[in-house]
């Protein structure tokens, strides 16, 4: 296990997949995600034999634009707060110069739902695109959270600009399949093609090579089948997650219903018609109230990593 990386190894039965699959109402079309199936140890399943593509080389974690204060990313002004009813957060600490997340440039990638650090942070992730709200873009204008967004090809190719705005706020793409499909459910071939068209498709649009991937659901993260298929379309690590935002709530997988220092929490482009007639900033607006009252800031993912050396 990648010394650097913090995984708990908490390993789910096949039918919680559909249990927590249902519970955020994730479907193969685009719907909410459910927290992974498998969350392994950041080793994944040891994986023989050579990429049959090489991974694209990388000294450090591409950035499209400097973090707002040079470090950290900045909290955000009172009135910009209060402007979306909302408490400012914490500021996140600078990024820290020794990375705790260390990425090799070939063989098996790390599996990963957190990151060991004692900074009081957490870290926003959101999946898929398919709500493409300009409101959205306005409000991570004004409060500058840090997100990272996994993007499905096929729910994004349709303005694949929406992006590039959030993209111009410093924040990273990541990769997360063509269509959505459950990729234990395809063949090898199948899941190579998953990750390897999005991958070619996300790096001309966005002009960088996504580092990170996420599976549709969590499912498949630690087979050595889907190891095997994203060491050869080039992403360096598999992300999966600790908690999850519905409409109102964060669903958790500790016990005590708790953040930690390090977890990573899910979130996805969602509209008025998958969250009960809200808005995707109102959907933020809760989660952030949710990290809030925990006292915790939002750091940006991918000032934790250190990229593969070219």
């Amino acid at each position: 296990m990648n010394r650097h990386v913090r995984s708990r190894t908490t390993v789910y039965a096949a039918g919680a997949l559909a249990l927590l699959a249902a519970a955020t109402g994730c479907t193969s079309d685009g719907g909410s995600g459910a927290a992974s199936a498998a969350l392994v140890p950041a080793s994944g399943s040891p994986v023989g034999g050579s990429p049959t593509t090489a991974a694209p080389s990388r000294s450090a974690v591409p950035s499209p634009t400097a973090s707002p204060t040079g470090g950290g990313p900045a909290a955000g002004d009172a009135a910009a707060w209060a402007k979306w009813h909302l408490t400012p957060l914490p500021p996140a600490p600078p990024a820290p110069a020794d990375k705790p997340v260390k990425l090799a440039r070939t063989g098996p990638v790390p599996v990963f739902s957190e990151v060991k650090t004692s900074d009081k942070v957490v870290f926003v992730t959101i999946d898929d695109g398919a709500e493409k709200d300009p409101k959205f873009v306005e409000m991570l204008t004004d409060l500058k959270v840090p997100v990272s967004m996994f993007l499905t090809r096929d729910i994004v190719k349709d303005d694949y600009g929406y992006f590039k705005r959030l993209q111009a706020l410093g924040n990273h793409i990541h990769n997360h399949t063509v269509d959505h499909a459950q990729m234990s459910k395809v063949p090898p071939e199948k899941q190579k093609s998953e990750i390897c068209d999005a991958q070619a498709a996300l790096t001309q649009q966005y002009a960088t090579p996504p580092l990170l991937f996420r599976p549709p659901y969590g499912d498949g993260a630690g087979t050595p089948a889907l190891n095997t298929a994203v060491q050869q379309c080039g992403p360096r690590a598999v992300v999966l997650w600790r908690e999850s935002m519905q409409i109102h709530d964060m669903q958790y997988q500790a016990a005590d219903k708790k953040l930690r220092a390090g977890d990573i929490v899910l979130a996805h482009f969602r509209g008025p018609k998958d969250l009960k007639g809200e808005t995707m900033t109102q959907m933020f607006g809760e989660l952030l109230a949710r990290i809030q009252e925990q006292g915790f800031a939002v750091a940006r993912l991918e000032d934790y990593i250190e990229a593969p050396a070219a």
